[in-house]
């Protein structure tokens, strides 16, 4: 990994191109690896443009300038090879970083999946900040790289970051960025007040609380906790260890013996970020430019990730309010209508109702939900692309204990959408893609087969 991070660090410092285009996702991932390089590049004094595509596929790469730039591909690119090649652009124009899988070795690529000893578990973001590292002094930029990472769920599986984002992460503690704290494990200790951050906690469920803030209230005041302080709702931040560990006493009590692990992990906290804001630990930080990549503004998740705490933080904030209350209205649309269950997946389409661009974070709250069943079926939700009226989205999320028996999404929804005639891609426990308006039933046919098989294994 280290040697491979060097290697491409030499290419991008001593490139003979004047130029360098980055090309980059919108997701979390996508504009924390933009946002560093764009930082290393400024540093170095090299000479650059960017560009952020939501996906890279036969229409979308008519958007990358045909000059002699140097092509530097992040959080895609690796599954698209194939596309690039169509469309001209020669081996020595293109690198890629990338930890999708790969679908060929047409251009260098700097991705875990290729190396001897293969790694799953670090973003695209950890891999632009290890070449980061080799060109200058930029370990600043560790912190983009915990947040892409988290962001891409990759603390998910065992509540930490683990691999090469442990060094990532010990290279931010030893620079004081960062207060690494083996916490309760739920979304807003930074924001929400206690009792609504444990009522929407359903990963795991925790019983008679999950759903419910009255009884989680109830809970506090039984503890003798104060719920408010100066008449201002308490965060979980706000509590002293004492009072942590006597609501996770009661918490653990409430929760499946074999879930019991899913409540503690790892909570990566900004020291230089305001208490009380998104910014303050990665899951929220994440969560903030995944609303601004969702609404199509990655830029202003761009210039948040490059300093901006005034304008750019100001629109971030409004995008992610919109982002939580569209959420929710999908969510409860979801639990609402109902899904269809098939032997081995459960779908609904959302129609036009909801922005394409979102479904898939529904996909992954609804199966939490509704899927009482252990490991239960992966989710799978169709939704109308605007613009796109002749083929369809289609996003698909599953848990980790069904990619421990076998379930992988990008293969499966990749297989199964190029059979009738659109494309996929993404990582086992989420992934997606397009298809043609009509084939949709061809598609949960092929889908559905395919993630038997897996599973079957």
């Amino acid at each position: 990994m280290r040697e491979r991070a060097k290697e491409f660090a030499d290419k991008i410092s001593t490139s003979k191109k004047k130029e360098i285009t980055l090309i980059s996702h919108i997701d979390a991932d996508g504009i924390t690896s933009m946002s560093i390089m764009v930082r290393v590049l400024k540093r170095a004094k090299i000479k650059f443009k960017g560009i952020f595509l939501r996906q890279l596929d036969e229409r979308t790469v008519e958007k990358i300038p045909r000059d002699s730039s140097l092509k530097l591909f992040l959080d895609l690119g690796s599954g698209q090879q194939d596309i690039l090649e169509v469309r001209g652009f020669k081996r020595e124009e293109v690198l890629i970083i990338d930890h999708h899988i790969p679908e060929g070795n047409i251009y260098e690529q700097f991705n875990p999946l290729l190396l001897q000893r293969e790694e799953k578990k670090v973003s695209a973001a950890g891999l632009s900040y290890l070449v980061a590292k080799n060109i200058g002094e930029n370990s600043d930029l560790s912190k983009l790289a915990i947040v892409g990472a988290v962001g891409d769920m990759m603390a998910n599986e065992t509540n930490r970051l683990e691999g090469s984002m442990r060094e990532i992460v010990n290279d931010a503690r030893r620079n004081g960025f960062l207060d690494m704290r083996r916490d309760i494990s739920a979304y807003g200790i930074s924001t929400r007040p206690i009792h609504l951050m444990l009522s929407y906690t359903d990963d795991p469920y925790m019983d008679g609380l999950t759903d419910n803030k009255d009884n989680c209230l109830d809970l506090l005041k039984d503890l003798g906790i104060a719920a408010k302080e100066d008449e201002r709702w308490r965060v979980w931040e706000d509590l002293s260890r004492d009072e942590k560990r006597r609501i996770y006493s009661e918490l653990i009590e409430r929760v499946k013996e074999e879930d019991q692990y899913r409540l503690s992990g790892e909570n990566y906290i900004f020291k230089d970020e305001k208490r009380r804001t998104p910014l303050r630990n990665a899951k929220e930080y994440s969560t903030l430019l995944n609303a601004c990549g969702r609404w199509v503004k990655p830029k202003i998740g761009m210039d948040v990730c490059l300093g901006d705490r005034d304008e750019g933080y100001g629109q971030a904030s409004v995008l992610l309010k919109n982002h939580k209350r569209v959420i929710r209205e999908l969510l409860e649309y979801i639990l609402r209508n109902g899904v269809i269950k098939r032997e081995n997946i459960q779908y609904m389409d959302a129609k036009d109702n909801f922005p394409d661009t979102i479904i898939g974070i529904g996909a992954g709250m609804a199966r939490s939900k509704l899927d009482k069943e252990i490991p239960g079926r992966p989710m799978i939700i169709f939704g109308d692309m605007v613009g796109e009226e002749d083929l369809r989205k289609v996003s698909g999320r599953a848990n980790y204990e069904q990619v421990k028996r076998g379930v992988n999404l990008q293969e499966a929804i990749s297989i199964a959408s190029q059979a009738v005639g659109g494309g996929g891609g993404g990582h086992k426990i989420a992934a997606g893609g397009c298809i043609p308006r009509g084939t949709e039933e061809a598609f949960l046919n092929g889908l559905d087969e395919i993630i038997g098989k897996q599973t079957a294994k």
